[in-house]
């Protein structure tokens, strides 16, 4: 780091974990405000830094996908590479499920909300590499061995960028950032920020960055599960990249931009648009006392995104969620009524404006830690009792009952639903208010369909029980039972949730049965 311009503070060490790590830790009180790093951005390990800037930029690439072949190939170069030192610290690859052996992944991950993310990812990916990277092999313009550039090599590569990488500016994209990656990450208990000391390159005006823990480069992915936090103005998070991408247009450009600089020919000033040479500061926000282990945060995220972008999970996760899919909730309505029945009554909730959380290819609904269930769930359950009459009544005014704006928060959604409720129940008064609004939404009915689908989004789990799945983890080792530990982490912690919900749904009060005399 001294080699390449980094200057650390000496408060802080670096120490080996009992897990084979390299952690921060506090030789001195640290105070908030201190500056304890500054790093130049030269010596970050970018698109533009690196020895394969003029093959990124001929082949066109963007993004993480031309971050992944930089670092790909200053792995290949050995100890010719300016980086030799830093990629020697750091692991091949970090333990995402991306990179555990596919039927292990199946296996530990059915039925969490990583299940179906991480065989796409895999799907992605291929495509990806066979693209982009094999005709990169195939020019032979890099001047390294096809192995150095393999698939394997190429999961390693994105793990990496998927845990480690930071956004530094719009110039130079992510890069990785000797230092600031070690950092571990602790959820609401963080001491440094990454900051820029010059913010004015205007990273949020081109992608839409709001300083969340999620790389601007991926936003076509369209995750909207980082959880991240906001950060103050000007940070520079850690970033949740996604490990699949899409080459867009802007990324393209971007990385045909003037011509970069390389770290060997570091004397030649590089230009161009959103260039900024302006070091990066590591400065205390959370007071730390000495001996104690200095923290980063990735962000406030539940579990299934730590797992799926850093390799590990936290026990008590509070912004843990469960999705339950729409198709199960309309499985259930099918098995129940018919499958016709539960389209009719789906289509009318969206054509009153309702909708759930939706991802590229699905439609869902997010459980709270707490086993809250989406208020959107609610009323569908409510559309779907509806008598025959009162959804015929309801068909015939949807269309005079949806707004021209859309439903942005809950309030939006309460207000909407108290338009269906004049129509349903026109002898009903006074529900535009949040209590009663819940209380309408809270019958016996209701109750007993959430735990029923509660039911049906546990069997995905397999035949263990929570307390099965709970037994293994006590006995179960972090350290040499690595991807068994986190993965029953995260189901526990789901399977909490689920009964929650349950627990929950149950508490609603029973409908009072008539005496007859």
């Amino acid at each position: 780091m001294r080699e390449h311009g980094v200057v650390c503070s000496d408060a802080l060490r670096l120490d080996a974990s009992e897990a084979g790590g390299v952690y921060v830790r506090a030789l001195a009180a640290l105070r908030e405000g201190d500056v304890v790093a500054t790093i130049p951005r030269r010596a970050c390990l970018t698109q533009r830094t690196s020895g394969a800037a003029a093959a990124i930029k001929d082949a066109q690439l963007g993004g993480t996908l031309a971050l992944a072949v930089a670092v790909m190939y200053e792995r290949a170069r050995g100890a010719d590479s300016p980086w030799h030192d830093y990629l020697r610290l750091i692991p091949d690859c970090e333990p995402v499920p991306l990179v555990w052996p596919e039927d292990e992944a199946a296996r530990l991950l059915a039925g969490t909300e990583l299940d179906k993310t991480v065989k796409q990812d895999r799907e992605f990916l291929c495509e990806d590499w066979k693209e982009c990277i094999e005709p990169l092999i195939s020019s032979g313009e890099l001047g390294v061995k096809p192995d150095d550039l393999s698939l394997e090599k190429y999961f390693a590569a994105k793990s990496l960028l998927s845990s480690r990488s930071f956004r530094i500016d719009k110039y130079h994209g992510s890069g990785m950032v000797p230092l600031a990656d070690l950092f571990n990450h602790k959820t609401d208990g963080e001491h440094v920020h990454f900051t820029k000391s010059d913010d004015s390159d205007s990273d949020e005006e081109e992608d839409g960055d709001d300083q969340s823990n999620a790389d601007s480069d991926e936003e076509e992915d369209g995750d909207d599960q980082s959880n991240a936090d906001s950060g103050e103005e000007g940070d520079v998070d850690q970033s949740n990249i996604d490990l699949v991408e899409e080459k867009d247009d802007d990324d393209q450009s971007n990385a045909s931009a003037d011509e970069p600089s390389t770290v060997e020919n570091s004397t030649a000033k590089p230009s161009g648009e959103g260039y900024n040479d302006e070091d990066l500061e590591m400065i205390i926000v959370r007071d730390a006392n000495p001996g104690d282990e200095v923290y980063n945060t990735y962000g406030t995220m539940g579990n299934a995104a730590l797992l799926h972008r850093y390799g590990f999970t936290e026990l008590d996760n509070p912004y843990d969620i469960v999705n339950i899919d729409l198709t199960l909730v309309t499985k259930w309505c099918s098995s129940k009524y018919s499958h016709r029945y539960a389209k009719a009554r789906v289509s009318l909730w969206h054509k009153l404006g309702y909708s759930g959380c939706t991802s590229e290819d699905a439609e869902y609904f997010e459980i709270s830690y707490d086993g809250e269930p989406q208020l959107e769930l609610l009323i569908l359950l409510y559309i779907i009792f509806l008598e025959p009459e009162v959804y015929d009544k309801l068909v015939c005014v949807a269309e005079d009952l949806v707004g021209d704006d859309d439903q942005h928060d809950e309030q939006d959604t309460i207000d909407s639903f108290a338009k269906v409720v004049e129509v349903t129940r026109p002898a009903k008064n006074g529900v535009e208010k949040l209590p009663d609004v819940k209380k309408l939404l809270q019958s016996e009915s209701i109750g007993s369909a959430l735990a029923s689908i509660a039911d049906n989004r546990e069997s995905l789990y397999g035949s263990s029980t929570l307390k099965d799945d709970e037994e293994k983890l006590r006995t179960c080792s972090p350290v040499s039972e690595r991807n068994i530990y986190h993965s029953l982490v995260l189901r526990v912690s789901e399977r909490k949730i689920l009964g929650r919900l349950r627990k929950h749904a149950c508490s609603w009060p029973k409908t009072k049965k008539r005496k007859h005399t």
